[in-house]
């Protein structure tokens, strides 16, 4: 694996990286345990006072390590710089948070020998972080943020085409003061992951990615007997009821399925639209996307990015293919992007049918699945025939009527009335092929400590 930065937009590979060797991989995890064991100690109110200098330090030079993000994956300079403050805000979420939510609770006995008891939640040690590209800082902070405030150390396998982000967060947190071995950026090789999961000091990986690379990790976890969370792919549904505004619904279903250049596992993939409103939605929705402009990422006027990499951009293209070979029918929206770039021009899929293997894919890049609805029950029961299960989003003018939508709707995060998001202060996760576990708020802190049981009773013979 070859870790290396190559502009998406110019396609010049600017800097490279070499692996990471079995003696620093071995370093990494001793410098790491010895971090845990003094970290650990600390009081929750001390290892935050690190993460708000974190936050501090990151909008301080914001505009800086939002052009790292957009030279490193071509992510639009505005969207660079809103990652930055979300990672911030996320620092700050634990800084104003994690102490309450780690505070002893007490738990109430009918047994009159039980004086009194307590759960306590302690940190366990190293947690290994393999983390993509998508949003390099974003991913990170929402790992490292409630681990390190939980006592924890983390050691990070980052894509290999996002390595100066990657180095950049690691001195990001030893200049916010955190001890050397706190958080570790590894160039690792796949052949290292296991190792290091297999290694007594590490209790717990997250992971971030495709399926595949979760089924292999979560294989390795599970016989190493260490907990994982897997945050996989998502193919979310949007549905546009009959009494939706529809034109607050076209100008989110544009923004839900091309932010980040509709590289994003909780973007708005499939569009599925009630029949009696269907033709006046996709006047709107198809003008709205007529109106990207596809440029140089680092122009704020630039409003759809390149892919990650050349790579990404053929292979939603062959996809596209592969979809109309079985039937589905393309049609190319807006003007021609740039021949510079890794750029793939808005697509919209339709006449999809369930035999067609497209109707359960996840598309990473600017290509709508559009879905005809009789009624909302039949809305309902596309959105749910899917192998993923992460977010999705229902617009209406009942908010009422979206709740019970919602309620049927089988996801791990639903919205009404807009897209799938991602907050500082609101947790993410999904079901079925979109992985399993929560990051971020009080559920992404206590997905790796022990949930400790202290109990005093006052009774002689048996309990």
């Amino acid at each position: 694996m070859a870790y290396a930065t190559t502009n998406p937009y110019t396609a010049e590979t600017l800097k490279t990286f070499p692996n990471a060797t079995d003696a620093e991989v071995a370093q990494a995890l001793e410098q790491g345990y010895t971090a845990f064991r003094a970290w650990k100690g600390r009081s929750v109110a001390d290892r935050v006072k690190v993460l708000q200098k974190a936050a501090d330090l990151l909008r301080a030079k914001a505009h800086d390590y939002a052009r790292l993000l957009t030279l490193e994956m071509g992510k639009l300079i505005g969207e660079a710089e809103a990652e930055v403050e979300l990672s911030a805000g996320i620092f700050e979420y634990y800084v104003e948070n994690a102490e309450k939510l780690l505070a002893p609770e007490p738990l109430p006995s009918k047994d009159p020998a039980v004086i009194d008891a307590q759960l306590v939640h302690e940190p366990l040690g190293i947690i290994l972080a393999i983390e993509p590209w998508n949003f390099p800082y974003y991913q990170i902070a929402r790992i490292i943020a409630p681990q390190l405030a939980a006592g924890n150390v983390v050691v990070l396998k980052h894509a290999s085409n996002v390595p100066q982000c990657a180095d950049a967060f690691e001195k990001l947190m030893l200049e916010a003061g955190l001890p050397v071995g706190g958080f570790k950026n590894l160039f690792a090789s796949r052949d290292h992951l296991e190792t290091i999961i297999n290694d007594p000091r590490v209790h717990g990986v997250a992971l971030t990615g495709s399926e595949g690379a979760g089924a292999v990790v979560a294989s390795q976890a599970g016989k190493a007997l260490k907990k994982s969370t897997m945050e996989l792919g998502g193919a979310d549904a949007f549905i546009v009821l009959d009494d939706a505004d529809l034109d607050k619904a076209a100008k989110w279903a544009v923004f839900g399925r091309h932010w980040n250049a509709g590289q994003v596992c909780c973007s708005s993939k499939r569009i599925i639209v009630l029949e009696s409103v269907y033709d006046a939605f996709m006047e709107r929705y198809v003008a709205g996307v007529a109106k990207l402009k596809a440029g140089d990422p680092m122009d704020a006027s630039t409003t759809l990015a390149p892919l990650s990499s050349q790579g990404a951009a053929d292979e939603v293209k062959d996809l596209v293919a592969q979809a109309v070979g079985h039937g589905a029918k393309a049609t190319v929206i807006g003007a021609e992007v740039p021949s510079k770039g890794a750029f793939v021009q808005p697509v919209m899929l339709t006449e999809v049918t369930p035999d067609n293997p497209a109707w359960h894919w996840e598309f990473f890049g600017p290509v709508s699945l559009i879905f005809k609805a009789r009624d909302e029950a039949h809305a309902i029961e596309i959105a749910n025939d899917s192998p993923f299960g992460l977010g999705g989003s229902v617009f209406t003018q009942n908010i009422e009527r979206g709740r019970k939508v919602a309620a049927k709707m089988s996801t791990g995060m639903v919205y009404i009335n807009h897209p799938t998001a991602v907050k500082a202060d609101l947790p993410f996760g999904g079901v079925r092929r979109s992985g399993y576990g929560r990051e971020l708020i009080g559920l992404g802190l206590k997905e790796f400590v022990n949930h400790k049981l202290i109990g005093v009773t006052d009774i002689d013979g048996n309990f």
